[in-house]
């Protein structure tokens, strides 16, 4: 699962870093939620959980069905 996360996650990558962003992953829990952190200028950006919940989120689940969601941890 991870790989198929993973290879999500580089979808999303170009527009993120397009704006001086990234997002790394973290952990994939036990209960199948994924935890990724946002860096450089998606970390505290007021528009990050926006990124997180409608685009990071929605391409994961569409990507990896299985996955129940995804939630950001701090640095």
């Amino acid at each position: 699962m991870r790989e198929k996360v993973e290879a999500a996650l580089e979808t999303v990558r170009p527009s993120l870093r397009a704006d001086g962003g990234d997002v790394e992953l973290v952990e994939i829990t036990d209960d199948n939620v994924v935890k990724v952190r946002l860096k450089g200028a998606c970390q505290g950006c007021p528009m990050s959980q926006i990124t997180l919940k409608n685009g990071i989120e929605k391409i994961i689940l569409k990507a990896v069905p299985e996955v129940k969601a995804v939630e950001s941890v701090p640095m």
